[in-house]
């Protein structure tokens, strides 16, 4: 094999090659990588190998030459790390060959940066379905609590089987005589002449998505009930929520269809506040009071929304102005602020309820703050365009959003060049009168996904 046709096959056969003499100095360097070019170069001949890496590196380089000299003609395997002008770290695969004729080594190197990315990126993923996992421990846990906290008897059926899938302590005294209702048909816990109308019942809501029925008889007891119903279908099963109630709702003046909508409210997993057109507390349910850090209902009543709502004063008196004039406000990106000074980022929306003897507002609050949407960063990065650095107003101090801005249109900028060039990055540098060095640095700095690419650019 002739000289060019070696230095070739060197080039090719890693991100870079290097050979080392007896004493461990590289005498030569060849990178194929166009990534590593302004990292390793030239100006490495000469050293000592162990000299390039970091201090923690240098025993396990040592470890790699001494399992090399030992096997010579076989590939040794090690890492290392090698500090770089920047202040950043290169981590490297090798692979040492101690050639039997020459007191030379072979050294191949492969750039890790690329799948130390991957692993951030599935860290990253891996973490935020572990908030999502506990988030919805969380909530499960609440609506155990509160399944079996309520007065009212409440009741899951199969729509397959008709056996009760879950049924909290009221529903089993009411229809079970205190023995667990979960696993029996429903028809066990109802009296002969009430089977057929629940029957219909369950028909007529698998149909229309909701139904109710009266004079309803119990099976032990023989107390008169009603029963309202909804059908839910959710990964390819099918059930039915039950709510019964007893003789003492039914006097009451409220409808089953009314208590249901009570109940829904007070169990939802998103935050309600219901307050008076001035925006003075008049209810909340139990979400609010987590997101607010609050124990008791009592805390809030009577209370300015604005207390844990908004940035400042300011949006709540926006909110109310618009709700004036529209009766109904969408999407309102705001924060709602705990007891203990906690900040959640929230969306609200809110109706006006005008039609009531007393007018009051309905607020619908939802927490945004662990979102994950198309563009999700995977660390901490600029927003990606200008609307989204006006909507940290109020959030940010303007000295930090005139320089996020100034950064946005950077990286605007260089995206639209590296669109222009089809991603060659050489081409874009010129485009934009940069060096191609000071483009890479950019480039890392905003985070773009091409900068961990050894084989990014194009020609």
């Amino acid at each position: 094999m002739d000289a060019n046709a070696h230095t070739l096959a060197l080039q090719q056969a890693a991100d870079f090659t290097m050979l080392l003499d007896g004493d461990g100095i590289i005498s030569r360097v060849y990178v194929a990588s166009d990534e590593l070019q302004s990292s390793i170069d030239a100006s490495w001949e000469g050293k000592l190998w162990l000299d390039t890496a970091t201090p923690a590196s240098r025993q396990r380089l040592e470890n790699l030459l001494a399992e090399a000299a030992a096997q010579p003609g076989d590939a040794a395997q090690g890492d290392a790390v090698h500090p770089l002008p920047d202040g950043s770290e290169l981590p490297i695969q090798y692979r040492a060959i101690c050639q039997r004729d020459i007191d030379e080594t072979l050294i191949f190197g492969h750039d890790l940066r690329p799948l130390a990315t991957l692993r951030q990126q599935l860290l990253n993923a891996q973490q935020a379905l572990e908030q999502d996992y506990w988030r919805l421990r969380q909530v499960e846990t609440r609506y155990r609590r509160l399944f079996d906290m309520v007065d009212d008897a409440v009741l899951v059926v199969d729509d397959a089987s008709g056996r009760v899938l879950e049924a909290n302590p009221a529903a089993d005294k009411l229809l079970g005589g205190g023995k667990s209702l979960v696993g029996r048909p429903l028809q066990q816990g109802l009296d002969a002449r009430s089977v057929h109308s629940v029957e219909k019942l369950l028909e007529e809501t698998r149909s229309l998505g909701n139904g109710s029925l009266a004079g309803v008889f119990a099976k032990d007891s023989g107390q008169r009930l009603s029963l309202s119903a909804s059908f839910l279908r959710q990964d390819g099963e099918s059930r039915f929520l039950l709510r019964v109630a007893g003789p003492d709702d039914a006097e009451s003046g409220v409808t089953p269809g009314e208590h249901y909508m009570q109940e829904t409210l007070r169990m939802a997993p998103d935050a309600v506040l219901l307050t008076d057109i001035d925006g003075r507390v008049v209810a909340a349910n139990k979400a609010f009071l987590d997101l607010a850090q609050l124990s008791a209902e009592e805390q809030v009543k009577g209370h300015s929304a604005d207390r844990w709502l908004g940035r400042s004063g300011v949006d709540l008196s926006v909110l109310l102005t618009n709700l004036r004039e529209h009766d109904v406000v969408r999407l309102f990106a705001t924060t709602l602020r705990g007891e203990s000074g906690t900040r959640t980022d929230v969306e609200i929306s809110a109706r006006s309820l005008s039609d009531l003897q007393e007018p009051m507002i309905a607020f619908f609050i939802r927490d945004i703050g662990r979102r994950i949407g198309i563009d999700h960063p995977m660390g901490q990065q600029l927003p990606r365009s200008i609307e989204q650095v006006t909507q940290r107003v109020g959030r940010v101090p303007l000295k930090e959003l005139v320089r996020e801005s100034k950064d946005v249109i950077e990286a605007l900028c260089i995206e639209a060049a590296l669109k222009l060039t089809h991603d060659n990055r050489a081409s874009a540098a010129e485009l934009l009168g940069l060096s191609r060095q000071s483009l890479y640095a950019k480039l890392r700095r905003h985070g773009s996904d091409g900068v961990d690419n050894p084989t990014g650019d194009k020609h």
